[in-house]
């Protein structure tokens, strides 16, 4: 079993915000669905045809669902964070500054006492980030 977490963009920019992850994370779209693309045609009318249904997008041992969320279906992001692990202090420092591009920082990046660099923040697109570079359990 396996936990993907399905990110809901509620301003109809999912496929800018994957772009986005694509050039920060290093990732990419492995597939994608419009709307305007389902076999019975758009369930939320034709307005949202060119809107993303449905993305994979993966990223060194990343893997996200993403979509395009028509008003009926919004659920904003609540009591939860994508949490990123990366292996170095200056790889945290990266992410976590090319995530915060047009974001709100809400702990910026620092030494804790679990990790050499910590940081949180909510992205310019409403996700919220954590980003850590752990250091080593007794």
């Amino acid at each position: 079993m396996k936990v993907t977490p399905y990110l809901q963009f509620t301003d109809g920019n999912c496929r800018e915000a994957l772009a986005f992850y694509e050039r920060v994370l290093g990732g990419k779209v492995t597939g994608s669905m419009n709307f305007g693309e389902t076999p019975d045609g758009s369930p939320v009318g034709p307005e949202w045809d060119d809107k993303v249904m449905h993305a994979h997008f993966e990223a060194d041992g990343l893997a996200l669902f993403a979509c395009d969320s028509p008003p009926q279906w919004q659920q904003k992001p609540g009591g939860i964070a994508l949490t990123l692990t990366v292996d170095t202090p200056k790889d945290a420092e990266r992410i976590f500054a090319a995530l915060g591009e047009g974001g709100t920082v809400t702990m910026p990046m620092d030494e804790t006492f679990w990790a050499t660099r910590f940081g949180m923040l909510t992205d310019r697109f409403g996700m919220p980030w954590m980003v850590s570079c752990d250091k080593p359990m007794p």
